[in-house]
């Protein structure tokens, strides 16, 4: 079998489609011809081929997992369940069902990222928290939760809870703030805070910090 044909593809400039005996094979990723030596007039057999199909599944899994990782950061556990569904089968636009990948491919694609430090637990753990403090208050607690069902280690959430200044009882003063006149029942109000993971002696005080606050500047 001889490769007689290497184009670029229509809707993607990064891959190109190879063609063996003028039959469409498998694509690549550009980079990856260089890597495997292939050109036009290269002859492989049955076994060379199915080889070169796994390396373009590889690099086609390993784009799209790089894309996911790149949207913001993810912890190891995050993008190893993200893996594990792409190897369920999954239904195509006629209803018909798409095999998935094989497990092999995900756990190689898993320790390319790895490999390659797009996935960092501890730079992620730091991301989270400083990141959930600035869009919103949230307690210690909550964020310690959060953390640990993304499969964070206990060890690293703890250094990264370590290494930021953050006090709880600035967290809920600053949710009492942005929250306040969206809970005129402060029961209501009392337990969203509660949600939150602050615990009720914290809460009652910093409500009422807050309200001599107010009322000092009233005066």
């Amino acid at each position: 079998m001889i490769i007689t044909a290497i184009t670029l593809q229509a809707h993607d400039n990064n891959r190109v489609n190879v063609f063996v005996d003028g039959v469409y094979q498998f694509s690549l990723d550009v980079f990856q011809l260089t890597e495997l030596g292939l050109k036009v007039g290269y002859e492989c057999d049955a076994t060379k081929l199915a080889s070169l199909k796994q390396e373009g599944e590889f690099s086609k899994v390993y784009g799209r997992a790089l894309e996911y990782c790149m949207m913001r950061p993810h912890s190891k556990k995050e993008v190893l369940d993200y893996l594990y569904r792409k190897t369920k089968p999954s239904k195509t636009r006629d209803g018909s069902l798409k095999p998935g990948i094989s497990p092999f491919l995900a756990n190689r694609v898993f320790d390319r990222l790895v490999e390659k430090k797009y996935l960092d637990d501890e730079k992620f753990a730091a991301y989270w928290v400083e990141n959930r403090s600035i869009v919103k208050g949230i307690s210690q607690r909550k964020l310690v939760l959060e953390l640990k069902l993304k499969g964070v280690d206990e060890t690293i959430i703890k250094q990264a809870l370590y290494d930021v200044s953050r006090d709880d009882s600035v967290e809920i003063k600053k949710i009492i703030v942005k929250k306040r006149r969206h809970y005129p029942d402060e029961r209501k109000l009392i337990a969203y805070l509660a949600r939150q993971g602050f615990n009720y002696d914290d809460i009652k005080q910093s409500l009422a910090e807050t309200d001599n606050s107010i009322a000092s500047r009233d005066l």
